[in-house]
């Protein structure tokens, strides 16, 4: 089992699609196994209609996409159907999503399962301990890149993803604040700090992954254990916040790095971002630039801070199958068991 993990827009989808492309990887949407459907301990027995439930949401998720997806209720049925042909019954969480993961493969004729999800960075530790088996592969990228795609990751709906619903388009736009992004971003590599030097943990720049495609995705095949071929660097260009979706046009474009110079950012969003990531940003080698924020617009940030912080908050209550759990692993990096 892979799995990729990371702030979210910083490659983790990217990466999916990489490894999709090799006949024996099999790449799921973002199913939000850990934090979202279920909460820990993830080891511990839970009844048949609970194993059901988290089924059929699986399922849900994993054919109608985790942004886009209606009722689960409606794949109960094929949930049943899965669970009752299974020689073992899975007991735990746990067990289900994995023989779930590798059902799925499976059924693609793929022999490994990879779960793309970003915020399972704060779950590294469950992961490896739950999959001995398992690699985690940890993608990192410029805070200050990472922001611009946030602040423009409500325009999704208008620069390829169609089919994306209103109210996941209001959700980024609230999500959307400079200091909240930067905090996160913070936190996300907090949270894989401790695991850099594992063996079944790599992590992967971004930059370096455009700069090196050839170089960086050898680099990772061998850490997964999968022989290297070059299609796997023929991805469609879709997904971006900054530029219209190409799907005919395949490959990895240098240009998504450094998009943050073009000047869509502010001088005071930039100045806080930078602020409060400085001590991660010198240890990953992001040089931070000199810069003097306009007052006003910083001002304007600090007095918006609390509103769309609440109003954040409010409308990501359905991701968050345990909010004391999800906010003590998100912004105090405090484990959970």
């Amino acid at each position: 089992m892979v799995f990729v993990v990371g702030n979210s827009r910083s490659g983790t989808t990217m990466m999916g699609r990489i490894l999709g492309k090799h006949p024996r990887v099999y790449t799921f949407g973002e199913l939000h196994f850990f934090g979202q459907l279920c909460a820990p301990p993830f080891s511990s027995e839970v009844g048949k209609v609970e194993i059901e439930k988290l089924a059929s949401q699986l399922y849900c998720i994993q054919q109608e996409g985790y942004r886009t997806h209606g009722n689960p209720h409606r794949f109960l049925s094929e949930a049943r159907t899965f669970l009752e042909r299974l020689t073992t019954y899975p007991e735990t969480q746990a067990t289900l999503f994995e023989t779930f993961l590798h059902h799925i493969a499976a059924d693609n004729g793929r022999t490994i399962p990879c779960d793309q999800t970003p915020r399972n960075v704060f779950y590294i530790p469950d992961i490896l301990q739950l999959y001995p088996k398992a690699r985690i592969i940890n993608m990192i990228r410029d805070p200050r890149d990472v922001l611009l795609s946030q602040k423009r990751k409500w325009k999704r709906r208008f620069l390829g993803g169609s089919d994306m619903p209103m109210k996941e388009t209001f959700r980024d736009w609230i999500n959307y604040h400079p200091i909240t992004i930067s905090y996160i971003w913070r936190t996300a590599l907090t949270a894989a700090e401790q695991f850099l030097q594992h063996e079944r943990v790599i992590s992967i720049y971004f930059e370096e992954l455009l700069a090196h495609p050839e170089a960086t995705v050898k680099r990772l095949c061998n850490f997964v254990g999968i022989t290297y071929m070059p299609a796997m660097l023929q991805v469609p260009q879709v997904g971006s916040s900054v530029a219209d979706d190409q799907p005919q046009q395949l490959g990895i474009n240098p240009h998504r790095a450094h998009s943050w110079q073009d000047g869509e950012l502010s001088s005071a969003e930039i100045y806080l971002n930078q602020t409060i990531t400085a001590a991660f940003m010198k240890k990953h080698n992001y040089n931070p630039v000199s810069i003097r924020p306009n007052i006003a617009s910083l001002a304007l940030h600090l007095l918006t801070f609390p509103v769309k912080l609440v109003g954040a908050f409010l409308l990501n209550l359905d991701r968050m199958k345990s909010i004391r759990q999800t906010l003590k692993r998100r912004f105090l990096n405090v484990p959970c068991g």
